[in-house]
């Protein structure tokens, strides 16, 4: 299932390449010109009638195969994102009659990395098994300097 916007990327980006080549095209006839002249005076038509313009091509053919990616990257993202709005929710959801999740982490002990800003249960996963994670001081934690992990979500224990 492609997007209309998708098939209409495609032609911005021949247009880019078309524009690159010409660009490219153009400076090296305007080299080659400027390369059999001795006298700057005789220089500068190729210069204002080739390179010049060639340059031009080139930037605007490097600008709309930017625009041509980014639409394409785009236009696939609404792409996935119809399939996944199509799909819908699952017709039985598994968590209805459970309760609720458990926690990732359960331990009493509370750890933190120096230079952080949260505090973590010592299992939390984005402390354990570190070396740098050291256990809270009570000082920073009653000061109110460091905040409770969003993963873990320690019990707000202020000793």
């Amino acid at each position: 299932m492609r997007t209309s916007r998708l098939r209409s990327v495609h032609p911005v980006l021949w247009a880019g390449w078309a524009a690159l080549a010409a660009g490219a095209v153009l400076c090296v006839v305007g080299w080659y010109g400027i390369s059999g002249e001795r006298h700057a005076e005789r220089q500068l038509p190729y210069l204002a009638s080739c390179t010049v313009p060639g340059a031009a091509l080139i930037v605007a053919g490097a600008v709309l195969l930017g625009h041509g990616r980014g639409a394409s990257a785009a236009a696939r993202v609404e792409e996935l994102y119809g399939l996944l709005v199509a799909a819908g929710p699952d017709e039985e959801p598994e968590s209805a009659g459970r309760a609720a999740v458990a926690p990732l982490a359960v331990s009493g002990e509370l750890r933190m990395v120096p230079g952080g800003t949260l505090w973590h249960r010592a299992d939390c996963p984005l402390v354990a098994g570190k070396a740098e994670a050291v256990p809270v001081d009570s000082k920073l934690l009653a000061s109110g300097e460091l905040g409770p992990c969003p993963i873990c979500e320690p019990a707000d224990e202020t000793d």
